[in-house]
């Protein structure tokens, strides 16, 4: 009898809410990882200022000042998030710049941002607001800026081959990203036409001019969708 009332007393209300809690607690890391999540989510929908610290924790299931111990606040938690994205998307649009023809390129480009807006459309999102924020890693248009001076190279070296100044590669370097990258703000909403199809539009206007636009663009990489 005596075993069978230790084993029943294991059972009661307060022990089994012991287990659920040691079930549920997170390590330091996993804390930290899920209040980026749930800031990310809560940045992109209401923005930097609609987003409270009290929401942030309720989400969580946690209390303000845990929220405070992993990133001093509000604006530390919003500045680890934008730092990922622009980490994040500078990788995927320089990760992408493979090809051999300065064409095929260009479509490598307009998908790779094109890509990581229909992937990760809460980071974009959040990018594309102005920030409340001095911050570290610069601003949209700065990473931008930094996208353009990857493709600069390119366009340098296609500039040189063909005889004109070569000098002129950054110009037009920040004129095509750009482009894209305004393109991109308008196809977060519209989602229309479908992506490679803005891709292969984007190219035509890139690559041909208005003069010489395509009545039916097409892509001439390996990838059509």
């Amino acid at each position: 009898m005596i075993d069978a009332v230790a084993t029943d007393s294991s059972s009661t209300p307060g022990n089994e809410k012991q287990r659920r809690t040691r079930r549920t607690r997170m390590t330091g890391a996993e804390r930290r990882q899920q209040l980026l999540e749930i800031g990310r989510t809560l940045f992109a929908a209401k923005g930097f200022e609609g987003t409270s610290v009290e929401e942030i924790a309720a989400k969580a299931g946690v209390s303000k000042p845990v929220v405070y111990e992993h990133f001093g606040g509000k604006e530390g938690l919003y500045a680890v998030v934008v730092d990922r994205e622009m980490r994040r998307l500078l990788d995927m649009v320089t990760g992408s710049l493979t090809a051999g023809h300065p064409r095929e390129l260009c479509e490598q480009a307009a998908f790779a941002l094109l890509d990581y807006i229909e992937e990760y459309t809460d980071g974009f999102r959040i990018l594309v607001r102005d920030s409340p924020i001095p911050q570290s890693t610069g601003s949209f248009a700065s990473l931008i800026s930094d996208i353009a001076t990857q493709v600069e190279d390119i366009l340098g070296r296609e500039f040189k081959s063909r005889g004109f100044d070569p000098k002129l590669a950054p110009l037009y370097a920040q004129a095509l990203v750009g482009m894209v990258a305004l393109t991109g703000q308008w196809w977060l909403d519209v989602r229309r036409p479908k992506k490679a199809e803005v891709a292969a539009h984007l190219v035509n206007l890139a690559w041909h001019g208005l003069d010489g636009l395509e009545a039916k663009p097409h892509l001439i990489g390996r990838r059509k969708s």
